[in-house]
């Protein structure tokens, strides 16, 4: 598929006109310069075009991270095959601008020039002396000037001739500075992510395909996840949102520990809610290399998640080292087992086979009325995760700790381990009670 790539200073709308043509608003906005610090992709689509959009970091003159961000648009700008890039209608041309243009024109692919906030459709005329033709006035908020872009683009998309392999959804999130973009870096095999030792350098949710032995992966790093209480601004709320989506789309979540801080409360907060929304998990404890007594960290961690994460027993926690890049073929072969077992369906046959057993062993309590519970039927109604349905004419009576029981037996004896399981309670109709 086609690969355009959005580029411009800060506040220029790149993110809002990224938005515009995905459909959906997946780039956080905010008036405040420098939100988008690493580029991100997206699936577009212009009338009948279809292509794959990156929206690029706002280039700034000097800050703690401008050199990496525009090494980052650079990279950006060499995976591209067409480059838009974008000015201020309402702001004058800058030595910034000019800098830009040169790399764009430098960059020999076809390119073109958007002067974005031109609601009048007026700009200045120092627009034609960046030298990248004539420009386009368009509008990212109100969605002007879009006809006009479909005109000179279309004639570099390209359809895709093949059909792609459907991609695993895989999403790394965890609190701040614990290392989730580094070992996205170190799985991608390329510096595709911003790091540094301050916190809150990842802002967005980036998301990037691709390939490991042979498994296709959309892999997506997010913004550290911190207490609601302690998030500083608006734009550390809008990342936390933006976090929070991104594990909610995803099928596996890798939650990423520092092994030298096991495991503080957001750790225990962030699994309840991968598990909570029903995502496989798998728990990576970076920074092992640093760790001296090994045996006695896992045994910590181990003692921990069985009194914490008891809906998730057996969940695999893998030792890695981000900056040496070692556990990660563990790791991701504990993601694809995990996403194995998300998918697992057990047959009807076996269920009941199961539950006759399992009531034999430790019979259902009596109910109100002196009689037992009866467990008439069961049934696997779903995956994504494993969902179990077991049929009464008196479920409103069974305690929770039976139904834990249930669940447990089926986590041991189907090998269920480490995926949140469904098992809910639903009353039998009485065939006869119409004619009653």
């Amino acid at each position: 598929m086609t690969v355009v790539a959005i580029v411009g200073k800060t506040n220029v709308g790149k993110s809002t006109f990224f938005n515009r043509l995905c459909g959906r608003k997946t780039a956080i906005v905010h008036d405040q310069p420098g939100v988008t610090r690493d580029w991100r992709e997206g699936k577009a689509r212009l009338a009948d075009l279809q292509f794959t959009l990156l929206d690029t970091a706002g280039l700034e003159a000097s800050s703690e991270l401008s050199e990496d961000m525009w090494a980052q648009t650079q990279k950006a700008m060499q995976q591209a095959d067409v480059i838009l890039m974008m000015v201020d209608g309402r702001a004058d041309i800058s030595a910034l601008d000019r800098r830009l243009a040169q790399l764009v024109r430098q960059a020999q692919k076809p390119y073109f020039l958007l002067v974005n906030k031109c609601e009048s459709q007026t700009f200045p005329e120092e627009a034609y002396s960046l030298g990248l033709g004539d420009p386009l006035p368009v509008s990212g908020a109100h969605g002007l000037g879009l006809a006009e872009l479909y005109q000179v683009l279309q004639p570099h998309i390209t359809e895709d001739a093949d059909t792609p392999k459907q991609a695993l959804k895989l999403a790394v999130v965890g609190r701040p500075n614990v290392g989730k973009s580094t070992l996205v870096n170190a799985l991608l095999k390329q510096e595709r992510m911003l790091t540094g030792a301050q916190a809150g350098v990842t802002r967005d949710a980036i998301s990037t395909v691709f390939t490991w032995q042979d498994q296709v992966v959309e892999l997506t790093d997010t913004a550290g996840m911190r207490r609601r209480s302690k998030q500083d601004d608006v734009l550390e709320q809008l990342a936390a949102q933006d976090s929070v989506r991104a594990l909610n789309q995803a099928q596996v979540v890798v939650v990423v520990l520092d092994a030298q801080k096991l495991f503080e409360k957001q750790d225990l907060q962030i699994a309840r809610q991968v598990v909570d929304e029903g995502r496989a998990l798998v728990i990576a404890l970076n920074k092992w290399d640093l760790i001296k007594d090994k045996n006695s960290a896992l045994s910590e961690l181990n003692q921990q998640l069985q009194a914490s994460l008891q809906q998730v027993k057996g969940v695999a926690c893998v030792p890695i080292s981000a900056v040496k890049k070692t556990g990660l073929d563990d790791l991701m072969k504990a993601m694809f087992h995990a996403y194995a077992l998300w998918n697992k369906r057990v047959p009807t046959h076996k269920l009941n086979d199961w539950l006759k057993k399992m009531t034999e062993k430790m019979p259902p309590p009596v109910a109100k009325n002196g009689r037992r519970i009866p467990m008439r039927y069961m049934t696997q109604v779903g995956v994504r995760p494993p969902t179990f349905v077991i049929f009464s004419s008196n479920p409103a009576e069974l305690p929770e700790s039976y139904l834990r029981y249930l669940t447990n037996g089926l986590r041991t004896d189907y090998g269920l381990m480490g995926v949140p399981i469904r098992l809910n309670m639903r009353k039998r109709q009485n065939p006869y009670a119409k004619n009653a």
